[in-house]
């Protein structure tokens, strides 16, 4: 954990790490001025659809098209948070349309979002109140395998032993 937050390390499929490029596919977010730039590259629908982000350790804001993978946006980075984003125009103002925590490869947790809320308004976007969809990531302790709770039922799908109430998913990070 550092001033900003918890640092997500990757935990996804090892052989995604050989299409990570040093700094990242991600487009880098810090001001205003980046978003305007990336917004105006993007065809006139293209914001409402669902784009892969990352919160970088730096606190900024990265974007990458909704397919990419969470690790090579972040170029293989640690992250504050991951998932997906969509953004709307309201009243001249560019804002978050939709926000999740989904991300396989970072499982983040849903107390991320401060971070999310963070880099937003930096990028001259307005923030929503946290997540539109949180995603509860755990892993089981007796088998490994890597869960997405569901409706607070904190049990294993594979093996049916309780989960644990805290995040776990990356027991090294």
């Amino acid at each position: 954990m550092n001033a900003r937050g918890r640092l997500y390390r990757y935990v996804g499929p090892a052989g995604l790490r050989e299409l990570v490029h040093a700094g990242g596919e991600g487009f880098r977010v810090g001001s205003p001025s980046d978003f305007e730039r990336w917004a105006g590259e993007r065809s006139a629908g293209e914001p409402a659809e669902p784009f892969t982000f990352v919160v970088g350790g730096d606190g900024a804001l990265r974007l990458a098209a909704r397919r990419s993978e969470h690790v090579v946006c972040a170029g293989g980075e640690p992250v504050l948070s991951a998932g997906e984003m969509a953004f709307a125009q309201e009243s001249g103002r560019w804002v978050v349309a939709e926000v999740s925590n989904q991300s396989t490869g970072y499982c983040p947790d849903v107390d991320s979002w401060p971070a999310v809320a963070a880099a937003l308004p930096r990028a001259g976007i307005r923030a929503p109140d946290g997540f539109s969809h949180a995603v509860v990531f755990r892993r089981c302790p007796a088998c490994t395998q890597l869960n997405v709770v569901r409706e607070d039922d904190f049990v294993c799908v594979f093996c049916e032993a309780d989960l644990p109430p805290r995040w776990n998913v990356d027991a090294g990070g």
